[in-house]
């Protein structure tokens, strides 16, 4: 079974999902016979600097107060906690996720994707660490498992520039404007971070159906992110 995950690193319910979809793993009889295949999307392509807060940003973006805002992320982070994740929105620093998606394609050649996924992640909402600069970036890179030499390499280049495009043209095809969005062999889609139960079944009947001719459809909503409170409902949008 391929299991195919749209999803940005600076997405709380990416990481949420991600946790969930790897705990319904380890309890699938089948798990040793399922490759997790990430794939980029960028929530905010033209991200770039800023002095202001994470928290400031997402009131200005959605129209309420620092109060608000903080309230709001207060009760993601009391979602992360429940899979085992540490969030922490006040340190946390906004930067585009361009070089890091193209570190993830360059990791997937060595067979460390998923390794520097979770690096990723965890350097984002854990460790406060600036995913916008490439010596970060290099040094995360080489923390999963690669050299860091060649991961310097091709931040400084515009290798994967392409796997990148071809990545967010996918999800375009298949409608999707919110992440996470799970593709399970190409027969069922999750969209957002749904409960545990939910990949479980999902899992358990893709492969009971594998030899079925491939259908997508989509569980826990449409393939677009419902709402428009950004990362409120599970998934977030663009």
């Amino acid at each position: 079974m391929k299991i195919e995950v749209w999803s940005d690193y600076v997405c709380p319910f990416c990481y949420i999902g991600k946790r969930r979809l790897e705990h319904a793993l380890s309890q699938f009889p089948e798990q040793d016979k399922v490759e997790v295949e990430f794939r980029s999307f960028q929530l905010d392509p033209d991200a770039g600097p800023t002095s202001k807060s994470i928290h400031e940003l997402l009131a200005a973006k959605y129209g309420m107060t620092v109060e608000q805002a903080k309230t709001m992320n207060a009760q993601v982070a009391d979602q992360a906690m429940g899979v085992g994740l540490d969030f922490r929105f006040d340190t946390m620093i906004h930067a585009n996720t361009y070089d890091s998606h193209r570190l993830a394609h360059f990791a997937k050649t060595k067979g460390l994707e998923a390794g520097l996924t979770e690096r990723l992640m965890k350097g984002y909402f854990t460790d406060g660490l600036n995913l916008g600069d490439r010596e970060t970036l290099a040094a995360l890179a080489a923390e999963a498992g690669l050299d860091k030499e060649e991961a310097t390499n091709v931040l400084n280049s515009d290798a994967y520039a392409e796997e990148v495009k071809a990545d967010i043209e996918a999800a375009q095809r298949l409608g999707v404007t919110g992440v996470p969005f799970f593709v399970f062999n190409n027969k069922y889609a999750i969209s957002g971070a749904q409960p545990g139960p939910v990949f479980s079944e999902v899992l358990d009947q893709v492969w009971s159906e594998e030899k079925e001719e491939p259908k997508l459809r989509v569980i826990g909503g449409s393939a677009e992110a419902s709402g428009g409170d950004g990362c409120a409902d599970g998934s977030c949008s663009v």
